[in-house]
């Protein structure tokens, strides 16, 4: 990416995925004129190339919104949306910058939620049809997403927050269109979540895995089991009824399927 495409290296390096769209793989990274990149997956043929931006350690989010399918970075400038066919650009929303921002852009139908640490906060845009972003609720220096992209599922974000409270971050349920938290539990650490049916599937940064009820009421805890030894800061996966989870030192997969 750097001598091929002038990239520029930003703290502690690039650690974003590239992200597949249909045929095309895309990336961000290079210089002046091809930030954004789009490559053939099959022969890696280079589509398309975009922008002037400067990268962060974020994956970008692809979705459709208001019937076009695009792709969303979140750039140090802010929110940037491309057309996935030819790189155009669809639309953009400022928002702060500070050290690294890490947790990725989480859209819901019209609305994208993005949150970034080091002070940043926490802010909800609504993409009109015309394109335009428009600020419903930011929270400066609040609702800090470090880098645990939160999941989003009846109206609700469940996510980890708050910022390098390792081992004390808590899991917390926000009303997407308010920003209100409607509960909280501690003792997570910056860990990652994911969503399996109406469940959430909770890793802690100490390696533990706790199953939660996805419901705005109350934190109900349906389960807890140490399931590896180490630091935990990436996302666990499901996939076919199995459970994949890693750290620093160990990496397992659990079946959880129900014995017959």
């Amino acid at each position: 990416m750097i001598n091929e495409f002038n990239g520029r290296n930003i703290r502690w390096y690039n650690a974003s995925s590239p992200v597949i769209a249909g045929e095309l793989v895309l990336v961000s990274g290079g210089g002046p004129g091809e930030t954004f990149l789009a490559f053939d997956k099959n022969n890696g043929e280079m589509i398309w190339k975009s922008g002037d931006e400067l990268m962060t350690h974020e994956t970008a989010h692809l979705d459709t919104i208001n019937g076009t399918r695009q792709i969303i970075f979140f750039m140090q400038s802010g929110l940037v949306a491309l057309d996935i066919r030819k790189g155009q650009e669809l639309w953009r929303s400022e928002f702060p910058y500070s050290v690294s921002t890490a947790a990725s852009p989480v859209i819901n139908g019209d609305k994208v939620y993005c949150s970034a640490g080091y002070g940043v906060g926490a802010g909800l845009f609504q993409i009109t049809e015309s394109n335009q972003a428009e600020e419903l609720w930011f929270q400066p220096n609040k609702l800090m997403n470090h880098w645990s992209t939160p999941i989003i599922h009846d109206g609700h974000l469940y996510g980890i927050y708050e910022f390098k409270k390792y081992g004390r971050a808590p899991l917390k349920c926000i009303d997407l269109a308010t920003g209100e938290i409607k509960w909280s539990h501690p003792g997570f650490g910056p860990g990652n979540v994911i969503l399996a049916g109406d469940k959430l599937v909770v890793l802690s940064d100490a390696g533990e895995v706790a199953l939660v009820s996805a419901q705005p009421d109350a934190y109900h805890e349906l389960g807890r089991v140490q399931a590896i030894e180490g630091k935990c800061w990436s996302t666990p996966a499901l996939s076919d009824g199995k459970l994949y989870i890693r750290s620093t030192t160990q990496g397992a997969c659990f079946d959880l399927k129900p014995k017959k």
